[in-house]
């Protein structure tokens, strides 16, 4: 008798693709940033839910033109800004590093004409900062590098709490 083939066996039904449940997602957990200035110790850090992440010395205002001391929020932010004086209105052309302002400016809080702000110090005035001298009129110096930091981490609306 010649060969005969195996029958030919039903063809193959995969089997159901066993349901793979989801991977669990973790909610997405917003991180609340802060910036708190205490001006006791001259000291300014940025805090993200509640921890500090970092810390940098500042120069802050002169007895006579204080920092304003309260709860305020990042008003502006603004690379390479303009000084220009409340007293006579005057504006002055330099501008980065090396301006009075520095090359980045973060307001917080307007009175009037003037402004106040967290802002960068020319290398002639880094002493202002490197010593924690209260010196300005009213505003926050920090290094270079760190108002950089700082600025690149905050947005608008970013809570300023300033404690004496």
């Amino acid at each position: 008798m010649a060969p005969t083939e195996p029958p030919s066996a039903p063809p193959a039904v995969p089997a159901p693709a066993a349901e793979t449940p989801p991977a669990a997602v973790q909610p997405e957990v917003a991180v609340q940033r802060e910036i708190v200035l205490e001006l006791g110790r001259r000291e300014i850090s940025l805090r993200e839910n509640g921890q500090v992440v970092r810390r940098w010395p500042v120069a802050i205002g002169d007895p006579s033109t204080p920092t304003p001391v309260g709860t305020f929020k990042v008003e502006n932010k603004v690379q390479n800004p303009r000084y220009q004086s409340t007293r006579s209105g005057k504006i002055n052309a330099t501008v980065g590093p090396q301006g009075p302002l520095g090359d980045r400016w973060i307001g917080f809080k307007q009175s009037g004409p003037n402004q106040y702000g967290i802002h960068g110090t020319p290398t002639a005035w880094a002493w202002t900062v490197t010593s924690r001298a209260a010196v300005s009129n009213g505003c926050v110096r920090m290094l270079t590098p760190h108002v950089r930091e700082l600025f690149d981490k905050v947005d608008i609306g970013t809570p300023v709490i300033v404690r004496r």
